[in-house]
């Protein structure tokens, strides 16, 4: 009988250190956005107003997390509605025949600091990305536990097709290649 009830304490304490938690995207409390050079001598901010997205987590600390997302392109927002248009054409992001950005790979602890590595798909290219995550802790608030999250990083857009480009008199680029991602995001842990 004793055999059989360490056992049971055993089996029941595995199903608690292995129990997974899922996390939802607080849209109302996140942000995603990028920016990129414009004539060599500024940047365009811009931004997706909608996204979606869920992180599954094995640990308190959220290392090792699966992490999945989506924006969908025809929401892109850079306050200037001719040049939305032009990102969502086929110069760009053709949202018509790609409507959706999509990301899914794992949250890495590294020391004390968090990377986000996985597969970035843009158009009909899909990549493996590297981006740097600061954590910023949990906190219960309004009959629920929170989880928030700073990314950063680049990618270079001409490796995902976006390949308008046109050079100003001076041999600049109008649009440059390097594309920063900034994300704030809020979590919600599902009931």
């Amino acid at each position: 009988m004793k055999k059989v009830s360490t056992l049971l304490v055993a089996v029941a304490f595995a199903g608690t250190a292995f129990a997974q938690t899922t996390w939802n995207i607080d849209k109302p409390h996140s942000k995603v956005g990028f920016s990129v050079a414009h004539l060599v001598v500024s940047e365009v901010d811009g931004n997706f107003k909608e996204f979606d997205g869920k992180v599954v987590s094995k640990a308190a600390d959220f290392n090792g997390a699966d992490v999945e997302f989506t924006a969908k392109v025809a929401s892109v927002n850079t306050e200037d509605e001719k040049r939305d248009g032009h990102l969502m054409s086929d110069d760009f992001f053709n949202a018509e025949k790609y409507p959706e950005i999509k990301f899914k790979g794992n949250l890495v602890k590294q020391g004390t600091k968090y990377v986000l590595k996985g597969n970035l798909t843009i158009r009909d290219v899909t990549k493996p990305v590297t981006l740097d995550v600061v954590y910023g802790g949990t906190a219960k608030a309004f009959g629920g536990e929170k989880a928030g999250f700073k990314v950063n990083g680049k990618i270079n857009r001409q490796d995902y097709n976006l390949k308008w480009s046109k050079t100003t008199e001076a041999g600049g680029l109008v649009v440059g290649d390097d594309v920063e991602i900034t994300a704030k995001i809020e979590l919600n842990k599902a009931a």
